[in-house]
């Protein structure tokens, strides 16, 4: 069974996506700046090794937008906190599945197949933030995750992949390699 990786995203609508980073270059820029991020992205992480999924919010909207290749199958993300909708990814698999931000420029192939590697050995996988977050979360059966897996973690805080980790308990869990995210203008390569 191929892997699968999944990919969260926003429309990329002025004020509804990259906020932080829009107070400082402004809400269009900033979504344009999303736009063609995640168009690079999908670029760099596309590979026959696994399945590519668009993690798409709001719902229906990101079901029915063109930004994005037709190629890629969409799921809708639901409600809930950032790790509820994280797990409903995660569940929907049977076999080794990664969710990554689309947010994060240093994501490529080569560190989406080192964490599909590290399931290999490891029951999760998460690349870290420079933050305290992570950009990449991954387990060997997604299907067995509880529903409230990453509930009580501290979201967009310097506490969030060690509660995450602390959530996933007794789980083997191995990092992978650090990458930051864009949420600020001091952020942008």
């Amino acid at each position: 069974m191929k892997p699968t990786l999944v990919v969260m995203l926003k429309v990329p609508r002025p004020g509804r996506v990259k906020t932080r980073l829009g107070r400082d270059i402004g809400m269009t820029a900033a979504a344009w700046w999303f736009r063609h991020q995640v168009a690079r992205l999908l670029g760099r992480i596309e590979d026959p090794r696994w399945r590519v999924v668009l993690a798409v919010a709001p719902d229906i909207e990101g079901l029915r937008t063109r930004v994005w290749p037709a190629r890629f199958d969409r799921w809708p993300q639901g409600g809930g906190s950032l790790g509820d909708r994280m797990v409903r990814m995660m569940r929907r698999t049977r076999g080794p599945v990664c969710v990554i931000g689309a947010d994060v420029p240093g994501i490529t192939r080569k560190g989406v197949a080192k964490a599909f590697a590290t399931l290999g050995e490891h029951d999760a996988v998460f690349g870290p933030a420079p933050d305290g977050g992570y950009w990449l979360i991954g387990v060997k059966q997604g299907f067995k995750l509880g529903k409230m897996a990453l509930d009580g973690v501290r979201w967009s805080s310097p506490y969030a992949l060690a509660d995450s980790c602390a959530a996933l308990a007794p789980y083997q869990i191995d990092l992978v390699d650090v990458l930051e995210d864009v949420d600020t203008v001091d952020d942008l390569p």
